[in-house]
């Protein structure tokens, strides 16, 4: 009697279950995706300066994602041309922070990190959200990560 009564109740409930409404999508904001741009970028600058280029390549494929999501999700916001705007970025200023990573070049890559710097702080400004400026990270906020090349 009881399982004939939990079968009966189950399926009573089948019919709901295949009308609902399917769920969209989550898509991030474009802020959440550059609030994880800035850590990324920020990460990027002290694995370099630790000379831990594993993990600065790993942090710019990262930042590579960040860019392409702006790309897909938010090719014009507020009347600006922000995928193309990224994906100038991703051409130019991301392919040689990889170049300079390969080399394991500290040099060549804070030039290339400040050009990427100056790249994004140009699409805020077209963006008209000239207030948001990144720079050269000065202190690390993540106290609980080494940026130290792991130990072999």
């Amino acid at each position: 009697m009881r399982s004939t009564a939990l079968l009966a109740a189950f399926a009573l409930c089948l019919p709901l279950t295949a009308t609902a409404q399917p769920k969209e999508p989550y898509i991030p904001g474009l802020g959440e995706i550059m609030t994880l741009q800035q850590m990324r970028h920020l990460k990027l600058w002290f694995a370099s300066q630790a000379g831990n280029w594993s993990l600065a390549d790993y942090e710019l494929d990262e930042l590579k994602e960040g860019f392409e999501d702006v790309v897909k999700y938010f090719p014009n916001k507020d009347d600006a041309p922000i995928g193309p705007m990224a994906s100038a970025v991703l051409e130019k200023e991301v392919a040689e922070l990889g170049k300079a990573i390969e080399a394991k070049d500290r040099k060549t890559f804070a030039a290339a990190f400040d050009k990427l710097t100056a790249s994004c702080n140009a699409c805020h400004q077209s963006a008209k959200k000239a207030f948001i400026v990144v720079q050269r990270p000065t202190a690390n906020p993540y106290a609980n990560q080494s940026f130290a090349p792991a130990k072999k």
